[in-house]
């Protein structure tokens, strides 16, 4: 790897760790029982330049507002409140932006749980909790390689058409393990051409066919699916979704065919990512890689550490096995898991 680069990532890693926040923290959550305390969050305002939502009327018809996606879940709250907080610190229009917050029907926290908490760490976000039926997908699931990516959460970004008000033409879809390092309303302005639904960074270099198992290849009627198509891979945690056209071709009943396929043929060994693959692989708007560095989580196998690829960053994603809040929590993290850290705003009980 070229020493400019290695010099990027220094300079990097540098910036966040003496970046220090001019707003100070004070504790919020953890009283109710729900076994979380986070710091609450500085309260980023709008720039002058941005055209201003009043705040009693705002709801998520509004046209003026960037929607962002996110699952809410125990297991993964500590991240999603960091990438929340990363959005709104490098927004400059954060109190134009609209958080879809999809939490499991059956998780540990409850609802309210969950909107207090919210509410406690980001006292003036825009927000609304959608509950999930786990009903919805659960018998579609088949085994995966890793236990992690059989929640059935993980499959809530293919019902958000069904989810989200109907008014919401537009959507972000975020991870819960990631930070944004830039404005996001850049990625918003994504143009979605050629009819489109979804758009997303495509790695053309990657070997598409290990994605899908030796069955799936020899078999010459469902492999044809990819015919017509110049099939890239893309990662499905983070993408521009046009909602108008995923309810009019009606992509969640696409994804629930393959799903279906599946539990009769095995024909992938991942969770939620292959149908995506099968449906929209060739047909998804190339969106700059700098929106998501992925794969830092590690292999998802041995969850070894990764660098980051060549180029720009805008968005940093721990895709993969391993987490950074719990490599630092146990002393061991990746060099990389410190720029996670300045987002992190989980306090010990």
């Amino acid at each position: 790897m070229c020493s400019c680069f290695h010099a990027a990532a220094v300079f990097l890693l540098h910036f966040f760790l003496t970046a220090t926040f001019c707003v100070g923290f004070r504790s919020a959550g953890g009283g109710d029982g729900s076994g979380f305390r986070f710091s609450e969050a500085p309260d980023y305002r709008n720039g002058v330049e941005c055209l201003s939502v009043n705040k009693e009327l705002v709801s998520s018809c509004h046209p003026s507002l960037v929607h962002v996606a996110l699952t809410l879940d125990s297991e993964y709250l500590r991240g999603s409140i960091a990438a929340v907080h990363s959005v709104l610190r490098h927004s400059t229009c954060p109190e134009n932006i609209f958080f879809h917050f999809i939490a499991a029907e059956f998780d540990p926290a409850s609802p309210r749980v969950l909107s207090k908490l919210v509410r406690s760490t980001f006292p003036s976000l825009n927000f609304k909790i959608f509950i999930f039926r786990e009903d919805t997908v659960i018998n579609l699931i088949s085994s995966s390689i890793r236990q992690a990516l059989e929640n059935p959460l993980n499959y809530a970004r293919n019902y958000l058409g069904d989810i989200l008000d109907h008014c919401v033409e537009r959507v972000i879809y975020l991870d819960s393990d990631l930070v944004v390092v830039d404005d996001i309303i850049k990625l918003w302005n994504t143009a979605l051409t050629k009819s489109r639904v979804i758009g997303a960074p495509e790695y053309c270099h990657a070997n598409f066919t290990k994605y899908f198992t030796e069955g799936f290849w020899s078999d010459p009627v469902i492999s044809r699916v990819f015919q017509s198509r110049k099939p890239c891979y893309f990662n499905t945690g983070v993408m521009v979704m046009d909602l108008v056209g995923w309810r009019e071709g009606n992509y969640r009943k696409r994804i629930e065919n393959w799903m279906e396929i599946q539990r009769k043929r095995r024909i992938y060994e991942l969770g939620s990512l292959p149908p995506f693959l099968l449906v929209f692989a060739g047909n998804v708007e190339g969106i700059d890689h700098r929106w998501n560095q992925h794969g830092l989580g590690g292999d998802n196998v041995r969850g070894s550490c990764r660098w980051l690829h060549p180029g720009k960053v805008s968005l940093l994603h721990w895709s993969g096995k391993g987490k950074p809040w719990v490599r630092l929590d146990a002393r061991n993290p990746c060099p990389l898991d410190h720029l996670w850290r300045p987002y992190d705003l989980f306090k010990l009980l």
